[in-house]
């Protein structure tokens, strides 16, 4: 019997591009934190996916940190003076050709969250705690479109009612962040 492949097995492009993503992150009225994060619309390679605001760099962007932060006004209207970055996070690269620069931002929450209809279908705040809770992190087996075979992907389900599973580049930022955030090394 063949052993059964990991997602983080796929092969990874040789030029890998570079891009950037905002970890948004504020405490709620009640005091408990919030991580904020973007379903993608249906179309597209990620269509559908929970994703951090984010995207390539414009060559108007200084840095990787100037793109997390146009792209997160871009995509979810957050004005970047209501953004504090707190840390660079470690980059991860996915099978889809691009380096991804994680930063996590402490924000202050808009009274409405609006959004870029053709990217974002919505925002979702998710709670630090339901994210450490063992009962919504699981792994399962998925065979996708594209892939080569079938494959143990690791995800967290969020969402309420609909239950979307996050996975990916995302799962893998925020993944290790989670004990971080936990244990307080930043102030949110």
């Amino acid at each position: 019997m063949a052993e059964l492949l990991s997602i983080h097995d796929f092969p990874l492009p040789q030029n890998l591009r570079d891009s950037a993503v905002l970890v948004p992150v504020f405490r709620d009225a009640a005091g408990e934190v919030q991580v904020v994060m973007v379903r993608r619309t249906a179309y597209g390679v990620h269509g559908g996916q929970l994703a951090f605001p984010g995207g390539k760099p414009e060559p108007t962007d200084a840095d990787l940190r100037a793109t997390a932060l146009r792209e997160a006004f871009e995509e979810v209207h957050l004005p970047p003076a209501q953004v504090q970055l707190l840390a660079a996070l470690p980059t991860v690269a996915v099978p889809s050709g691009f380096r991804i620069s994680p930063f996590l931002g402490r924000i202050e929450r808009p009274a409405r969250w609006q959004w870029q209809a053709r990217e974002v279908d919505e925002v979702l705040e998710i709670p630090l705690r339901h994210l450490a809770d063992e009962l919504n992190h699981t792994e399962e087996t998925w065979n996708l479109p594209g892939w080569p075979g079938p494959r143990r992907v690791p995800f967290y389900r969020v969402g309420g009612e609909a239950a979307y599973p996050l996975w990916g580049a995302s799962y893998r930022i925020i993944q290790p962040l989670i004990p971080r955030l936990l244990a307080g090394e930043w102030e949110i």
